[in-house]
């Protein structure tokens, strides 16, 4: 990507392609391999920080703030408008599978299913940590079917919903969006000012602090409903600012002009003192080249024999190394120079 090498971006960048349909692709991932019923069977969502933290975490996160400052380009109206589309497919769908979570809560063990549905928090943050370690772990999908299979409990099945389910997913999803919205419309602000990678690993470990109270339930450990991992995300986005930065391309364009700047003084200060002693100038080119009349034959090495042993000793520094040989470092110059 331009600007971060966000491993779950880059994953999808090479199978997708385009920054819109990897956006879409981004913040629908959590609908698509089960995290997001995974999460909403377990419970996380049973409060309205939960809610909070899962719509910024799952459906924001720092993959979707890579992709929209790093890969989407156009006015804030275009990237606003696609934001919005993919909004109105994510919102629906998240809608209708919080429907059902009822219906796999009948037939799951939820001691087992819970601790499942936390090593998929755990997996993720690894995977958005580094994308090496990330290679070495089974796939979201592939946890949460192990966790299907090892707390499936055909006893307790029965077809039902709940109101509250899916009016907490709605706002899930749509917190999410939210939040991808606002990134898109502050995107020419926070472009170059936001240290995407930073803001990465901190998403990491505030996805890490979501998911340990999911697993400590069953020892009774950080049971509280203090947002933790909202905290540590903003602990981040603040450290990941720079209000003081000028962009990516205004930087390289100002050491640029500075590298030129500090070449040109340095190339007029050569010239300045040129041209204040003409004179000498002229005495030491005088001084260094050797009359026709007393020039040594042509000899292998000393191309023209235009170098003497005087202009070779001349260009010793005295560290016993051989100077370089003019003709074939700058053609341009002459040999006594």
């Amino acid at each position: 990507m331009s600007v971060s090498r966000h491993p779950v971006a880059l994953r999808l960048e090479r199978q997708v392609g385009g920054a819109t349909k990897l956006l879409a692709t981004v913040m629908a991932l959590p609908l698509v391999d089960g995290i997001f019923p995974a999460l909403v069977v377990a419970g996380v969502m049973g409060s309205a920080a939960g809610v909070v933290e899962t719509g910024i975490l799952i459906f924001g996160g720092s993959a979707t703030i890579a992709v929209i400052l790093a890969e989407m380009d156009g006015s804030r109206r275009e990237m606003a408008t696609s934001v919005l589309l993919i909004g109105a497919v994510i919102v629906p769908v998240a809608a209708i599978e919080a429907a059902f979570a009822p219906t796999l809560r009948g037939f799951l063990e939820l001691a087992i299913f819970e601790r499942f549905a936390g090593l998929v928090i755990l997996s993720i943050a690894a995977k958005t940590a580094s994308a090496e370690f990330g290679e070495y772990l089974p796939s979201p999908a592939v946890i949460i079917g192990l966790g299907l299979v090892a707390s499936f409990d055909p006893s307790g099945f029965a077809v039902e919903t709940s109101t509250e389910y899916v009016v907490n997913g709605t706002a899930a999803a749509a917190i999410g969006v939210g939040f991808a919205l606002a990134v898109a419309l502050m995107s020419p602000h926070l472009r170059g000012r936001v240290d995407i990678d930073r803001f990465r690993f901190g998403s990491a470990v505030a996805l890490g602090v979501l998911a340990l109270p999911i697993l400590l339930r069953p020892f009774g450990l950080m049971q509280t409903e203090v947002p933790i991992a909202l905290a540590v995300l903003g602990v981040t986005a603040l450290f990941a600012y720079d209000p003081n930065a000028e962009g990516v391309g205004a930087a390289v364009g100002d050491s640029d002009d500075e590298s030129s700047d500090d070449e040109a003084a340095e190339g007029g200060s050569d010239r300045d003192d040129d041209a204040d002693d003409p004179d000498d100038s002229d005495e030491d080119v005088d001084s260094t080249v050797p009359d026709s009349s007393d020039r040594p034959a042509e000899t292998p090495g000393d191309p023209g024999g235009l170098v003497d042993d005087d202009v070779a000793v001349a260009g010793d520094d005295g560290d016993g190394e051989e100077p370089a040989n003019p003709f074939t470092e700058d053609d341009s110059r002459a040999p006594w120079l």
